[in-house]
């Protein structure tokens, strides 16, 4: 006798690969990011090279750092709190027209050659002020496009558009300055920002096509925003230890490392030091983008923050094992696993977040997770940076990764038993 099929109560739910790309809305949001993405990228490559040519500053060098991330930490809550008052699509929109404004402020300098240090700061700034205005908004946007169970792959998905961006802006940034120079070549890069805009003009998504009830809007307050939404989360076990991890992966490592490249390739002595920096990043960003790809493709890893907080676990390990590596090939191979496991529990962390957010403040949430996971960025040069010029760079991005390591242990017994998938 034949056994009866399941129901359809019983059958197991299974999620299609690359979920949120059957949403028209999200590919044409994902199409959009990745052209800005690039166009971010591009004026880096641009401008860092301009501004070194003309002051040789190191100085100068390390305000573009701190005025990239610095905004994320001081503005992130109150984007968010912006996304949640107004229109997250015009907020997007203002970080655009500030992106333009810094591309074609280069662009006047280089060719008129009038640019001073202090244009430079200020260009820099609006630059990372830009930033902080298109992230957290367009994460809040991503509610309104997907449903909540597509939520993983659009914020995974949105992840690989960020390495994608790092990936193919720098080649972009080159080819343009090579046949175009510089000066017009940054004027170009402007028009990359445009495509998001003009489909955010019409784009049916946002406060007045939400379904249901509207939220009570709060009043916008600036830093008292921040204490405000530590309390309004602080019973959240979840969203606070996310939160937590990604504040501490960013502080004791962040992006410090990359910094360090030329200095690894170096000692690992392989060949033209130029060339072994380049593949060096590049294996960090191929390593996220496969991950992005294949954990969509493949329906793998489940979000939940114990897994979460394994990956992270695995992922010091791999850097530890690449800062103590004296094989350039092991070296390769370490840092394409970490770039695989930093963007499997990056965005597993940061969907957590989102999915779990209250509603009614889910953009002041967001923000202080961006506070977190991108403004204490700016610390990390300090753990891994002045640290390394102590007791060698080598050491310290393994002590770091060590440190981080025992964090996360505390963390983990948190969430001694499996939680729930969310």
């Amino acid at each position: 006798m034949t056994p009866p099929s399941p129901s359809p109560a019983m059958a197991p739910v299974v999620r299609p690969s690359f979920a949120a790309m059957r949403v028209p809305g999200y590919r044409m949001h994902f199409f959009t990011y990745v052209l800005a993405m690039m166009a971010d990228n591009i004026e880096h490559v641009i401008s860092y090279w301009m501004v070194f040519q003309k002051f040789q500053s190191p100085a100068l060098g390390g305000f573009a750092v701190v005025s990239h991330w610095l905004p994320f930490l001081l503005f992130s809550v109150a984007a968010g709190a912006l996304a949640d008052r107004f229109d997250p699509r015009r907020i997007i929109q203002a970080g655009m027209l500030l992106f333009m404004t810094a591309s074609i402020g280069w662009g006047y300098f280089f060719i008129t050659d009038t640019l001073q240090m202090w244009h430079a700061m200020v260009l820099l700034t609006i630059h990372g002020v830009a930033g902080v205005l298109w992230q957290t908004a367009s994460q809040l946007l991503l509610h309104d496009i997907v449903e909540p169970r597509d939520l993983p792959s659009a914020v995974r998905l949105n992840a690989s558009a960020r390495y994608l961006g790092v990936l193919v802006g720098p080649a972009v940034g080159g080819l343009i300055m090579l046949a175009m120079g510089p000066s017009h070549g940054i004027l170009l890069n402007a028009v990359f920002y445009l495509p998001l805009i003009l489909w955010l003009w019409k784009a049916p998504y946002g406060p007045k096509f939400r379904k249901g009830p509207a939220a009570i809007k709060r009043a916008v307050r600036g830093l008292a925003d921040i204490v405000q939404t530590m309390r309004d989360i602080a019973g959240n076990r979840l969203i606070v230890s996310m939160t937590l991890l990604a504040g501490c992966t960013s502080f004791f490592i962040g992006g410090a490392y990359q910094a360090q490249m030329p200095g690894f390739a170096h000692d690992l002595g392989h060949g033209d030091p130029g060339v072994s920096y380049s593949m060096l990043l590049a294996a960090d960003a191929a390593g996220a983008l496969l991950a992005g790809f294949l954990l969509e493709g493949g329906g793998l890893l489940k979000s939940n923050p114990r897994t979460a907080l394994i990956l992270a676990v695995l992922w010091c390990t791999a850097l530890a094992g690449f800062a103590l590596s004296s094989s350039y090939p092991l070296a390769l191979t370490l840092l394409f696993i970490a770039g695989f496991l930093e963007l499997s529990f990056s965005s597993m962390t940061q969907a957590l977040v989102q999915l779990n957010a209250p509603g009614e403040i889910r953009g002041r949430v967001i923000g202080l997770f961006n506070m977190a996971a991108l403004g204490m960025r700016a610390f990390s040069g300090i753990t891994v940076g002045l640290m390394g010029a102590v007791i060698g760079v080598h050491w310290s991005l393994a002590l770091s990764a060590l440190a981080l390591t025992a964090v996360i242990g505390a963390l983990l017994m948190r969430f001694r038993t499996r939680p729930a998938v969310a």
